[in-house]
């Protein structure tokens, strides 16, 4: 399976296990040079001045950390949004009890039961539950950038590992929008 997910069961805060995963110099380095688009073992051996063997251990904690992923294609993407979803899950509990602070609270039970330790266990039939869903997975997204297929798979993999069946929702219900190879996101909320 490509890609660990963040357990949000756990005791230890997203932004602590990240900050964890960066506490190390070689992998701070990964990710500064998977950062700047170094994508192959190799071009991040010759980005950081690692030796082959550092670079394959750091992305392999990152890997499992959830902040890089490695593609089909053999490359490596670092998850981005990974620390912004940190900065959320971290921010003082709203009003409505704790929930995450973005989620309606009538939201909240449907992506309790789909969603089970960062993975979507089966997708709802009813429509009105798996657009709750997909707007979920449409936040993983930035608004207004474009996103290469690959690098659309490698953070839906995080969910779920028929990632053509999540990008036909996304697309089919107008969260996510495609040209020319590219995928960009066109709904669900926004952040003000």
């Amino acid at each position: 399976m490509v890609g660990a997910r963040w357990l949000p069961s756990c005791d230890v805060s997203r932004s602590r296990q990240l900050v964890g995963l960066l506490a190390e110099p070689e992998r701070l380095r990964v990710v500064a040079a998977l950062a700047l688009d170094a994508g192959t073992v190799d071009e991040i051996v010759r980005t950081t001045g690692l030796d082959t063997r550092t670079v394959v251990d750091a992305l392999d904690r990152l890997d499992n950390g959830g902040l890089a992923v490695q593609g089909s294609d053999g490359t490596w993407v670092l998850l981005e949004a990974a620390f912004k979803h940190a900065a959320r899950d971290d921010a003082p509990a709203s009003s409505t009890g704790g929930q995450h602070p973005d989620e309606p609270e009538t939201h909240q039970p449907i992506l309790d039961r789909v969603i089970v330790d960062g993975r979507i266990t089966q997708m709802p039939t009813k429509r009105s539950k798996r657009l709750i869903v997909l707007e979920r997975l449409a936040q993983e997204f930035e608004p207004g950038e474009r996103y290469a297929e690959r690098d659309v798979n490698a953070i839906l993999r995080r969910f779920h590992d028929d990632t053509a069946m999540l990008r036909r929702y996304l697309v089919d219900e107008a969260m996510l929008d495609r040209a020319d190879g590219d995928y960009w996101r066109i709904g669900g909320r926004v952040d003000a």
